[in-house]
């Protein structure tokens, strides 16, 4: 059995996929022990070409085709195809960093893990790290072993990204743990979902991930239509952590993801559709989720928070007012 599945989901990355797909061969464990498995979901640029000319120079590499059905949908693809005994998502505009694989399978193997958090840096398109630290609060990297919902509930944070684990694949071949599809934001919504099947979790100290800050990503799309489902897919998000958060024996992880995402929605309706606030605010009052929670949030984030438990619609208001000035 291969080690090691790499599942990289492609769609119009003709710009990064050669450098993504080098940083995963320049690695330090042999060839025959993993595969890379290259999902184009309906690239219209160049980059089918240049997953089959890898696939053709590579033999463990592999380039699969099928219509587009988004990021979830890819994912799910390679999953379906993945024979490791593990499984790591690299999104095509990313890199590893490297000689980086060897220790982390080693740590798999050694814990009996089923999932292993590494961390990841932000990059340009020139390759300098752009210091952020969004997402990053509340997030501990200790060495120590403990079921997902512990590690869930104290040590992940807010940052919920699926490329930033290696996961045993078996978890993943349940088809209740695949990726929901059609919606942004795939990632918030399996995340908890993954980690509460697993038993045995911890983290690694060490930069392994390099996440591209670039400009045309999906969530930056200014189209009327992306605006409108970007703010749809928020609010399944936040329907759906509520479904999770009423059976969860530690509601707090929850409680804060759907702060910080409400949180999101308000302000990016203070910009768009601020004309539909209103039924937005009443469509959220109805699903219950005030007053929200201001636990583990720093000093300028409960100010938000206590302001929104004031009034979501005063809140949107000074919002606008104040990016107006």
């Amino acid at each position: 059995m291969l080690k090691l599945s790499l599942i990289v989901p492609v769609y119009n990355v003709e710009r990064y996929l050669v450098k993504c797909l080098n940083s995963l061969l320049g690695q330090d464990i042999a060839t025959d022990d993993y595969e890379i498995i290259v999902v184009n979901d309906g690239s219209t640029d160049s980059s089918a070409d240049i997953a089959e000319q890898f696939a053709e120079k590579y033999p463990n590499i592999q380039s699969i085709h099928q219509k587009n059905r988004g990021l979830g949908g890819a994912r799910n693809t390679g999953i379906q195809y993945a024979n490791g005994k593990y499984i790591q998502f690299v999104d095509s505009d990313d890199y590893l960093a490297p000689n980086v694989l060897a220790g982390l399978l080693r740590k798999m193997d050694d814990e009996e893990l089923d999932i292993l958090r590494f961390k990841y840096q932000n990059v340009n398109e020139k390759g300098d790290i752009l210091s952020s630290r969004k997402g990053k609060q509340f997030v501990d990297y200790r060495d120590e072993v403990c079921d997902g919902m512990h590690f869930l509930a104290n040590r992940l944070g807010y940052a919920c990204y699926a490329w930033q684990f290696i996961i045993k694949t078996a978890l993943l071949k349940n088809p209740e743990n695949r990726f929901c599809e059609g919606i942004y934001f795939e990632d918030t919504e399996w995340t908890p979902r993954i980690l509460i099947q697993a038993k045995r979790v911890t983290s690694i100290d060490k930069i392994v991930y390099n996440y591209l800050v670039r400009e045309g990503s999906i969530t930056k799309s200014v189209s009327e239509e992306n605006k409108r489902k970007w703010v749809n897919d928020k609010m399944l998000i936040v329907d759906g952590l509520l479904k999770i958060e009423k059976n969860a024996k530690k509601k707090d992880w929850y409680n804060g993801m759907i702060a910080l995402t409400v949180s999101s929605i308000l302000t990016y309706l203070s910009f768009h559709f601020y004309n539909e606030r209103k039924l937005y605010v009443t469509t959220l009052k109805q699903l219950g989720v005030f007053p929200l929670s201001i636990e583990k949030t720093n000093n300028k984030t409960k100010f938000r928070l206590a302001l929104i438990n004031f009034s979501p619609l005063i809140y949107c208001w000074f919002i606008r007012r104040n990016n107006k000035k």
